[in-house]
């Protein structure tokens, strides 16, 4: 195969395999731009106080997720060598996992308002956000669960039924928000807490539909049965490449949480346009995602075989793509600002112009990021692919928070930028990142042909 037929065979193979990934990302992601979206046509406070809760719970989330992410290359490496008992192992012990963890985290959710005062934030918005998060805190376990069966069925390449689930739970979500969050069809008018609760609903109902289909197509690898019972050599397995993984994971998405905390400071008002132009930059950040799971699928294959040239072929391959989603994304958001930011907002809501002026200069500076915070994203995706995870854990920790939230401190703060100087901050921690990893892949990974 000439080097240009194995591109194009890679490339397609990447698209084929990522497109129902990123559509499904994109349909988790609008689950939560729902609950924004509604509450923020509620009210600016409700909003401010989801995008407070919300952003504790998915730093919880995102952490725990690390045993589901371990679970996609150690099941397709398993898989692409037809070992079937080892795929059942794997993610039976991912759910284990991911339910001990779920069981740890959900009291400090529950009671999360003194951390909220203590972190400096409004007392009004310290409150809402504890309300949020009482009924949030236990869907942590069905969603840790969501997310082990969908690495699992995304490690074998069944992703069409991950994006169909994903879609039909924001359909509901839209329903059960518009129900609960307003108090249409009699059902009484619950505001931040209705968010929440139709949240729970959605994770629930998503994770039983999964079980089912998997119990039914894939009845080879009998997950269900016998669930209860240990297998610590497996456990240990999942863990020893999960936890770097959410600690990774823990240190990219509190650079955000933090940004969250720094642009409190500055009022409802900053927080309220900052997290209107982050779940924007997010819906950009889901295709990159997703990109990045297809990879560590792939790669993962390849690094099963011992094909280091297939390794690099595959991870160039990506980041093309991925530079053009990231131009894309940058046009729309410096063109398209003012459209972007309006549609989280009701028209006559009182704050909706002053929110819209600061997230316009933060929605510029999100354009900055896209092409870094892209390949950052795919670096981590290529080293777990070849089950890399311990030292891409320290390089996300000193270039997250050494660099990047330091940075946001000082650009913010110390030399009064305020929320500009918080966004160019989490440029910089992204930027040191995506090099750091991109360059530690290409290290392990370069080699001549004669080599493979």
């Amino acid at each position: 195969m000439s080097k240009a037929t194995s591109y194009r065979h890679h490339t397609r193979a990447l698209a084929l395999l990522a497109l129902p990934l990123v559509g499904s990302h994109l349909a988790q992601l609008a689950i939560t731009l729902t609950d924004a979206a509604m509450l923020g046509w509620y009210s600016v406070e409700a909003l401010a106080g989801e995008i407070l809760g919300g952003t504790l719970f998915y730093v919880v989330f995102i952490v725990g997720s690390g045993f589901a992410f371990a679970i996609m290359p150690l099941v397709a490496a398993a898989a692409e060598i037809d070992d079937q008992t080892q795929v059942r192992r794997i993610t039976r012990m991912g759910a284990w996992a991911s339910i001990l963890f779920g069981l740890a985290v959900i009291p400090p959710m529950v009671w999360s308002e003194s951390l909220f005062l203590a972190l400096g934030q409004d007392a009004r918005i310290a409150a809402l956000a504890q309300d949020y998060l009482a009924i949030l805190a236990w869907a942590v376990m069905p969603s840790l669960l969501v997310m082990v069966l969908k690495s699992y069925l995304a490690a074998l390449e069944r992703t069409q039924v991950i994006l169909w689930v994903t879609v039909a739970a924001l359909v509901l979500n839209i329903f059960v928000n518009y129900v609960l969050v307003f108090g249409n069809f009699g059902f009484p008018e619950m505001g931040i807490r209705g968010a929440a609760l139709a949240s729970l609903i959605v994770n629930v109902a998503s994770f039983v539909v999964l079980a089912i289909y998997i119990a039914r197509v894939l009845p080879e690898h009998s997950l269900f049965q016998r669930l209860w019972r240990p297998d610590w050599e497996a456990l240990g397995q999942v863990s020893r490449l999960g936890w770097p993984i959410g600690l990774t994971n823990l240190a990219e998405v509190s650079l955000f949480a933090a940004s969250t905390t720094m642009m409190g400071w500055l009022g409802k008002i900053p927080l309220a346009a900052h997290g209107i132009a982050l779940q924007a930059a997010s819906v950009a950040f889901m295709i990159h995602l997703g990109l990045s799971n297809a990879a560590t699928v792939r790669i993962s294959q390849a690094y099963s075989r011992a094909d280091r040239i297939s390794m690099r072929t595959i991870a160039k391959s990506a980041m093309a793509i991925t530079a053009l989603v990231a131009v894309t994304a940058s046009t729309l958001f410096i063109v398209f600002p003012e459209a972007i930011l309006g549609v989280f907002m009701h028209p006559n809501e009182p704050d909706r112009a002053a929110v819209i002026t600061v997230g316009v200069v933060l929605l510029a500076a999100a354009a900055l990021f896209q092409m870094i915070d892209g390949l950052q994203v795919l670096a981590l995706g290529f080293l777990r692919g070849i089950q890399d995870t311990k030292v891409p854990m320290v390089i996300a920790v000193f270039s997250y928070w050494i660099i990047g939230v330091s940075a946001s401190y000082y650009l913010g703060f110390v030399i009064g930028m305020e929320g500009l100087g918080v966004w160019l901050g989490l440029a910089i921690g992204l930027a040191v990142a995506a090099v750091l990893l991109l360059a530690r892949y290409w290290q392990i990974t370069t080699s001549s042909e004669q080599d493979t």
